[in-house]
């Protein structure tokens, strides 16, 4: 059973000043939130969110746009990528000790382990004067060890201590780990793949990992895969599509965004017991008429903090949204 911790409670972040903010990561205890906001001049740029100090402004390295993907589990390490001045991508770490974004090198971050140590994410993108275009390949990239090139795809999940990644090498998921290097996460025997299968993010001992899958009838489905029981796909909120973005350290507590039976996509968290919940149902008190939770991103390692975007009645824009369920699971 969940444990109730103290009253739930949705926090709208606002913008910087532009239309739009979008959540892509929370701390372990959902004091620090990162994502991109568009600024007065409508560029999007990356963020760090506390209760104490709001929205701050991340800037660039030269460029106009940005956006932090990850953080670290006590919030003092903030990842993801930043064009410079010549509109080429790069990555990017922001630490509390320096207070500033610095290089990484060419390519994007989209995760950073619990222990701020190891980043991954892909290079190969330029959005340069001569054009934009994508050769990707995955990386996973150390202080002390420098870069690693994975194989050809894209790295969006990384393991507690990092010894596990994930990610997509077209049309397959995939689970990278140390000692085995590439296993491909294959979908269901009866299934014929239209597109390619993601995953997304990995439990923190590597164990269970979530994505999603292109079927081939139009539709997408939400999965988790376990080496035991293989990849289970979960159910919708009535509609044809989910998509299965983050999860819990222990594996139990998943989020994403699903399609209703209107159409309409809405954030969802799936846990074993309980399946497939609307969150929009779920904590339906906590919203004001008119208001959507859309998309569900991430959530803490303990389940209890999800981030995501959706719509603010109040304001009238899209907002990146911090939900604090009241639970752990």
């Amino acid at each position: 059973m969940p444990q109730l911790s103290r009253s739930c409670s949705i926090t709208w972040f606002g913008t910087l000043g532009g239309a739009t903010s979008r959540a892509f990561d929370v701390s372990a205890d959902g004091s620090v939130v990162v994502g991109q906001s568009g600024n007065i001049y409508r560029n999007g740029h990356a963020f760090r969110w506390t209760r104490e100090t709001g929205l701050q402004d991340l800037g660039t390295l030269g460029g106009l746009v940005s956006r932090a993907t990850g953080v670290s589990a006590d919030g003092s390490v903030i990842v993801g990528w930043a064009d410079d001045a010549y509109g080429q991508r790069r990555a990017f770490c922001w630490t509390a000790a320096t207070g500033r974004i610095e290089d990484l090198g060419a390519g994007e971050i989209n995760d950073i382990s619990a222990d701020g140590l190891v980043v991954v994410g892909c290079s190969g993108l330029s959005t340069g004067m001569a054009g934009s275009f994508f050769s990707p390949r995955a990386f996973r990239q150390t202080a002390t060890a420098g870069r690693e090139y994975l194989c050809e795809g894209e790295a969006f999940g990384v393991s507690a201590d990092g010894s596990v990644v994930v990610g997509t090498s077209h049309p397959h998921a995939f689970r990278w780990t140390e000692r085995g290097g590439i296993e491909v996460l294959d979908a269901l025997p009866d299934m014929i793949l239209s597109g390619v299968c993601f995953a997304l993010d990995v439990s923190a001992d590597g164990a269970v990992v979530v994505g999603g899958v292109e079927q081939s009838n139009g539709y997408a489905r939400a999965f988790r895969w376990t080496s035991t029981e293989g990849m289970l796909l979960l159910d919708t909120l009535g509609g044809n599509f989910s998509r299965a973005n983050g999860v819990s350290a222990n594996g139990r507590v998943i989020v994403g965004w699903a399609s209703n039976r209107y159409g309409q996509l809405h954030a969802f968290r799936w846990t074993p017991s309980r399946g497939m919940e609307d969150l929009n149902t779920t904590y339906a008190d906590l919203l004001t008429d008119g208001s959507v939770l859309e998309t569900a991103i991430a959530t803490s390692s303990d389940g209890r903090y999800i981030v995501g975007w959706g719509a603010n009645a109040a304001t009238g824009r899209t907002e990146a949204f911090l939900l604090d369920t009241g639970y752990t699971l």
